[in-house]
C-alpha cells in the first residue's frame, strides 16, 4: 500500500468512525439503540446516499480488502467481549426455559417458513443459482434467526448484559446459531452443487456440535488451569497479548472446522471470562479499544453494504417484515409461555429474540453471493434485520424507563439496571 493509498484509507476511517460516534450518541440521546445510529452512519456514507450523489467517493467503492479486514475484526471483538461479559449460560435453573424458548421459538418459525414458502412466488426472490430448496432453507433461517452481536450490544448499552434475562436470550441465540449456521452451510452447498452428500452434512453437523460442547463445557476449565500455570509467561507479562492470542486461535480452529468465526469468538470470550479474575484489567483494555474504534467501524460498514438505490421492492419488504415479526413473536412468546413465564415476561423475551441484526445481515450477504436470493430479497433481508433490532432495543429501553421488571421472577431487575446503562468498558464519547 502506497503512502497516498494509506492516507486515503485514513480519511475513510475518519469519516466512518466520526460519523458512527456522532450518530450513535445522537440515537443514545434520543433513547434509541446506539448501534442503529452507527449502522445509519454507514448508510449515509455508502452507496444509498453519498454514493448516489457522488459515486466516485462512496465508502462502498474504496479500500475493500482493508475495510473487509476491519469489518471482520470489529465483529470478532464484539462477540469476544460479549462472550466475556456473559457470566453464565445454560445454568441449571435456566435449562428448561432455554429449551422451550429454543425449540419452540426457533424450530416453529423455521417449520412455518418451510410450509408457507412454496405458496410464495419464488421468481420474485430466487437468485442466479436457481435453487428452490436452498431458497426455502434461507427463508426459514431468516424467519428464525436471533442476532447475538446486535442483541448483545443492545443488552450491554442498557446495562443488563449480566442479568438472567440476558442469559436466557443469549443462551437461546447460541443454540440457534449452532442449528442455523449448519442449515446455511447446507443451503450454500445446494446452491453450488445442486445436491450435497448426506455424509458431508452429518460430518459438518458433528463438527459444529463438538466444537460448541468443548467451547462451552471444557475450555473454561482448561483455560483456568492454563491461566494459573507458572509457565504461562505471556499471561503474566502481557495479558492483552495473551487473550488476543487465544481469540485468534479459536477463530483459526473454527475456520479449519468450517465453523462460524462469529460463534467461535463468543465462545473464546465466554471461556476466558469464566477462567478467573486475573485477566479483568486486560478485558477492560480490550473492551475500551474495541468499543472506541473497531466495533463502531464494524456497524458503520454493515450500513455501508446496504444499497437502497438498486433492487428494492417495497411490497416484498413489507410482506416479509410483517410475516417474519408475526411468526417469530408468536413462536417465541409461545415458547416462553410453555416455559412458565407470565404474559409480560413472554412479550419481553419474544421482542428481544425477534432482533435479527448481524446474523440476519450475514445470512443475506452469504445467500446473495451464493446466488440463492436476488438483489431485491437481499435488500429486504438486510432491512428486516435492522428494523427488528431497532424494535427490540426501543422496547427494552421503554420497559426499563417505566421501571418495569424484564422478568417477574426478578423484580429488582428494572430498578437495579437503569442506573448502570453507562457501559463499563466503553469510554465516554
Amino acid at each position: 500500500m502506497s503512502d497516498s493509498q494509506f492516507g486515503s484509507l485514513c480519511l475513510v476511517l475518519v469519516a466512518l468512525l466520526g460519523t458512527a460516534h456522532l450518530l450513535g450518541n445522537l440515537f443514545a440521546y434520543l433513547r434509541q439503540p446506539r448501534v442503529i445510529g452507527e449502522i445509519l452512519a454507514g448508510v449515509l456514507l455508502g452507496p444509498s446516499v453519498l454514493g448516489y450523489f457522488f459515486p466516485n467517493i462512496s465508502i462502498g467503492n474504496a479500500h475493500q480488502p482493508a475495510l473487509g479486514f476491519l469489518f471482520n475484526l470489529g465483529l470478532l471483538l464484539l462477540m469476544f467481549v460479549s462472550g466475556a461479559e456473559t457470566k453464565s449460560l445454560f445454568g441449571t435453573s435456566d435449562r428448561r426455559q432455554i429449551a422451550f424458548l429454543g425449540i419452540v421459538g426457533t424450530g416453529l418459525p423455521f417449520l412455518i417458513a418451510l410450509v408457507i414458502s412454496p405458496l410464495v412466488r419464488q421468481s420474485l426472490l430466487i437468485g442466479t443459482a436457481g435453487q428452490s430448496t436452498a431458497l426455502l432453507l434461507v427463508i426459514g433461517i431468516a424467519m428464525a434467526v436471533t442476532s447475538i452481536p446486535v442483541i448483545s450490544r443492545i443488552l450491554r448499552d442498557l446495562g443488563i448484559l449480566d442479568t438472567r434475562f440476558a442469559r436466557l436470550i443469549l443462551g437461546v441465540a447460541v443454540c440457534e446459531d449452532i442449528f442455523l449456521w449448519a442449515i446455511l452451510a447446507i443451503a450454500v452447498s445446494l446452491a453450488k452443487d445442486g445436491s450435497v452428500p448426506t455424509p458431508v452434512i452429518a460430518l459438518h453437523t458433528i463438527q459444529i456440535l463438538v466444537y460448541s460442547a468443548v467451547g462451552l463445557l471444557l475450555m473454561p476449565k482448561v483455560l483456568r488451569i492454563i491461566n494459573a500455570s507458572r509457565w504461562n509467561l505471556l499471561a503474566a507479562s502481557s495479558p492483552v497479548a495473551y487473550i488476543s492470542l487465544v481469540l485468534l486461535a479459536y477463530a483459526a480452529l473454527a475456520a479449519a472446522l468450517d465453523v462460524s468465526f462469529v460463534f467461535a469468538a463468543f465462545l473464546a470470550g465466554f471461556a476466558l471470562g469464566r477462567s478467573g479474575d486475573s485477566l479483568r484489567d486486560a478485558f477492560h483494555t480490550v473492551g475500551n479499544m474495541a468499543f472506541a474504534i473497531f466495533i463502531p467501524i464494524y456497524f458503520a460498514l454493515v450500513g455501508s453494504k446496504l444499497d437502497l438505490t438498486k433492487g428494492f421492492s417495497f411490497q416484498i419488504f413489507i410482506w416479509f417484515l410483517a410475516a417474519a415479526c408475526i411468526v417469530k413473536l408468536f413462536s417465541a412468546g409461545l415458547g416462553a409461555r410453555l416455559a412458565g413465564f407470565p404474559w409480560r415476561d413472554s412479550l419481553n423475551l419474544s421482542v428481544a429474540l425477534n432482533a435479527r441484526g448481524g446474523p440476519g445481515i450475514v445470512l443475506a450477504s452469504v445467500a446473495f453471493e451464493a446466488g440463492i436470493v436476488n438483489r431485491n430479497f437481499y435488500t429486504t433481508l438486510v432491512l428486516v434485520a435492522l428494523l427488528t433490532s431497532q424494535l427490540a432495543g426501543a422496547w427494552l429501553d421503554f420497559v426499563l424507563r417505566k421501571d418495569w421488571p424484564l422478568l417477574s421472577s426478578d423484580v429488582s431487575t428494572a430498578s437495579s439496571d437503569v442506573p448502570t446503562r453507562v457501559r463499563e468498558l466503553e469510554p465516554a464519547a
